[in-house]
């Protein structure tokens, strides 16, 4: 028999140390480390009649053939918008989000929908309650197979069995190997078995998709090697008070990383919101203060949210900011470009800021929309309706350019938009539009056309 022997592990970065220490050195927290037992024994592949491969030898550039790459259509077009086109033969995808906002009813909606060969394996729940999520979702589905399994090697003798197009592991933090001898969900156990679904995907090209916990503060559980041992990181995340979740994608060694999905979440499953602008945006008919519309662009799709403020005389003496899907840092510069560049004494007043819809946006390019919420609550005059804006403030006051100007100028005339405030240093390449495109250089210039 093989030599056994143990290893310490950070349970909250995976740090490994040869003994037993009160704190990581890594991550600087405390009582994290914990002993664990590795055992080492030949390893064998995840089909054990493989035949095994040559050696690779190095090759030059100019002598490596490059092919066409064929990806696996989802048929969910913001999952493969995120994804950047569709599941590529061989990757593997993790996925992570709170618990219950609805990665297992996205992954079982989309297997249920697909027409390929899916082995669904969950470690978490029974066949029944699957099948009672299923009946929900999508009751006549030929082609998804439900195993209910935590050990991998069981796991790859059905899927030698079934050969599936792709596979679904609900959740990582649940598997266990034979190879390592400590609990299911510690360091060693999901970096060992993420491994062998690596060497399974890679060898026999079909895609893996797992499904990740998250910790209190929102990363990934489990060591952070696994963001890095895995093609692509997806983040499923919401407002439990609103029905719409946001699919992001934070590391995509195919596609881009700026990608956004979004979806409703319905009784009957998640349905793909395709232009979510309308929903963003309220249809609100009487005029109010403290509103403003922005022209955002997420990957490459062009959004108009709404931007809410509240702008009131603060009470208890020290003035509140707080700002709800906006950075409040920026907000507080914002604040202080008004005051100093515009004339507007806010330093003793209460601001609060709102995105609706429950979404969060870091574009530069909503600043001019955030001022001009503020003024509008500040001043208790409506901002004309069919106004947006697409431009960033600098701290002279200054308006600056953004990129990508013209698909928010069409996505703005697309939902009826009459006039839109942009950047006197934007190049538009648009030769004509049925939108007024106002251009302005400064914060002043804004305020007089609005409020003057």
């Amino acid at each position: 028999m093989a030599k056994t022997k143990t290893a310490f592990f950070c349970q909250n970065c995976g740090a490994q140390f040869p003994k037993w220490v009160g704190q990581c050195s890594s991550c600087k927290e405390w009582n994290t480390i914990v002993e664990e037992v590795v055992q080492k024994e030949d390893k064998k592949s995840w089909k054990a009649d493989k035949v095994a491969k040559q050696a690779n030898k190095p090759l030059r550039v100019s002598e490596i053939t490059q092919e066409k790459e064929l990806r696996l259509d989802s048929l969910d077009q913001e999952f493969n918008r995120v994804l950047g086109g569709g599941l590529v033969p061989g990757s593997l995808t993790l996925l992570g989000g709170e618990p219950g906002i609805g990665k297992s009813t996205l992954l079982l909606q989309i297997a249920l929908k697909l027409p390929y060969k899916i082995l669904y394996v969950s470690g978490e729940e029974s066949q029944r309650q699957i099948k009672m999520r299923a009946d929900r979702i999508q009751p006549n589905s030929e082609n998804c197979y439900i195993l209910t399994e935590t050990k991998t090697q069981n796991i790859f003798q059905q899927v030698s069995t079934i050969e599936p197009d792709l596979v679904v592991i609900d959740s990582i933090q649940t598997l266990h190997t034979d190879y390592i001898e400590s609990a299911a969900g510690s360091i060693s156990q999901i970096r060992e078995c993420t491994a062998e679904l690596i060497k399974f995907a890679k060898e026999s090209h079909t895609p893996v998709i797992l499904v990740g916990h998250i910790t209190k503060d929102g990363t990934i559980a489990g060591p952070k090697i696994l963001e890095h041992m895995v093609d692509t990181v997806l983040q499923f995340e919401g407002d439990r008070n609103y029905v719409y979740r946001i699919l992001r994608s934070l590391k995509n060694r195919f596609g881009s990383t700026a990608e956004l999905g979004i979806y409703e979440m319905q009784g009957s499953g998640l349905r793909e919101v395709n232009n979510p602008s309308e929903v963003l945006i309220s249809k609100n008919d009487e005029d109010l203060s403290g509103t403003a519309i922005a022209a955002t662009v997420e990957g490459m799709r062009p959004l108009l949210i709404e931007i809410q403020a509240l702008v009131s005389t603060a009470v208890y003496g020290t003035p509140q900011r707080s700002a709800t899907g906006f950075n409040a840092k920026r907000l507080n510069m914002l604040l202080a470009v008004l005051e100093k560049r515009a004339g507007f004494k806010l330093g003793a007043k209460d601001v609060f800021l709102n995105i609706t819809g429950g979404i969060s946006v870091d574009d530069p390019a909503i600043d001019l929309a955030v001022m001009a919420a503020i003024l509008s609550s500040n001043s208790d005059i409506a901002i004309e309706k069919g106004i947006c804006f697409a431009a960033e403030v600098g701290l002279a006051g200054e308006i600056r350019p953004v990129q990508r100007v013209d698909q928010r100028i069409l996505e703005a005339e697309k939902l009826g938009f009459s006039k839109i405030f942009v950047s006197k240093n934007n190049k538009i390449g648009l030769k004509q539009s049925g939108i007024q495109i106002q251009k302005v250089s400064k914060i002043e210039d804004v305020v007089a056309h609005l409020f003057g």
